[in-house]
């Protein structure tokens, strides 16, 4: 085990369980398949070149390890294990740090921006930090690195709402811990995140060319706050 980690959460991309918020506007085939592309471009970018740090990829749900080693074979993949999603983290981060990590960084793969220059960065950061945290613009984040396991950051949290940053400071701070934050960058959860991101993620698709011409078809359809759903 390399004495810095990276964690990678995701979902096993089924159809009305991934990309909820934005079903409404692309229908949740769509959706479903451009998290599946988001995913593989979190991958594909956090890649760690020799020496860098290792890669641990966990998975949801649990039960879904038969059609996610078929998705992405190869990959050494985790179970997620625990409740909530401050559970899951907290017992993945506790997973790393087990193994031999001495510095963790976990992200999700909502950002595109998310490089393994990011997360380098990030581990690099803890230094002179005892916290490392990628602010999102909506009020979450999209990397959170630590030195060594704070469970406490964890407990408690409104997650998937924008309190989440905000919580998350506020127990560091209580716990005296050093914080650094990275750039602030957008998850694609909303219409409006897919919208504002929609170059970048264009990009993405160029060997996707059918979902990206049905993401440009709604994007011309859906009015900009994509409260309507589809016909489909």
């Amino acid at each position: 085990m390399s004495n810095r980690a990276l964690i990678v959460f995701l979902k096993h991309p089924e159809a009305g369980k991934v990309k909820t918020r934005l079903a409404p506007a692309l229908g949740v085939e769509i959706a479903a398949a451009l998290y599946r592309v988001l995913c593989e471009e979190a991958l594909r970018a956090t890649a760690p070149r020799p020496g860098e740090y290792e890669r641990l990829v966990f998975f949801a749900p649990p039960e879904a390890a038969e059609s996610v080693r078929a998705w992405l074979p190869g990959v050494p993949l985790l179970p997620q294990l625990g409740g909530d999603l401050g559970a899951r983290m907290g017992a993945a981060f506790a997973r790393a740090f087990d193994r031999g990590a001495e510095r963790v960084a976990i992200v999700g793969t909502d950002s595109p921006a998310v490089s393994r220059a990011t997360v380098s960065e990030a581990l690099d950061a803890l230094d002179e930090a005892d916290v490392v945290v990628g602010p999102a613009e909506d009020g979450g984040y999209y990397l959170l690195a630590l030195g060594q396991p704070r469970a406490k950051l964890f407990e408690g949290v409104a997650w998937s709402t924008p309190a989440v940053l905000d919580e998350t400071l506020a127990r560091a701070a209580t716990g005296g811990l050093r914080v650094r934050q990275l750039a602030r960058l957008r998850d694609i959860d909303t219409w409006a995140d897919l919208r504002a991101e929609w170059p970048r993620v264009r990009a993405l698709l160029e060997t996707h060319p059918d979902l990206r011409r049905q993401i440009e078809a709604r994007l011309r359809e859906v009015p900009e706050r994509g409260a309507r759903t589809p016909a489909s």
